[in-house]
């Protein structure tokens, strides 16, 4: 995956899904949902690279599908305390979904607990 390591990745999505959150000033989401959205659209874009590039192996497609996967698991489980979250969490969501990307039972699962917390 040229640009986008798997490593830094993780260590994105490993930080964001422990910190606390702090709200943005002027934008009504936190800070750390907006990093677990931008890191899940930057999995996607290498994902999609890795699944085009001519040459990619198995390997890397596995990759970066799981790296794409955990992303998304993020998001899913972020407990969208605030309004200005519930609904930015809710929107990138279903635009996931009108892509057909939010198929897996561990996605439902982890938004309905994320629901209960808070």
């Amino acid at each position: 995956m040229p640009g986008v390591t798997r490593r830094a990745l993780l260590a994105f999505t490993a930080v964001a899904s422990v910190v606390e959150p702090t709200f943005a000033e002027g934008e009504g989401t936190s800070r750390e949902l907006q990093m677990l959205i931008a890191t899940h659209e930057t999995a996607y874009a290498a994902l999609h690279r890795v699944v085009h590039r001519a040459g990619s192996s198995w390997h890397d497609r596995k990759i970066a599908d799981r790296i794409e996967e955990e992303a998304l698991l993020a998001i899913c489980s972020y407990p969208a305390i605030s309004r200005g979250d519930r609904r930015f969490k809710a929107e990138y969501l279903l635009t996931v979904e009108a892509r057909g990307e939010l198929d897996l039972e561990e996605h439902v699962q982890a938004i309905l607990h994320s629901m209960m917390r808070g």
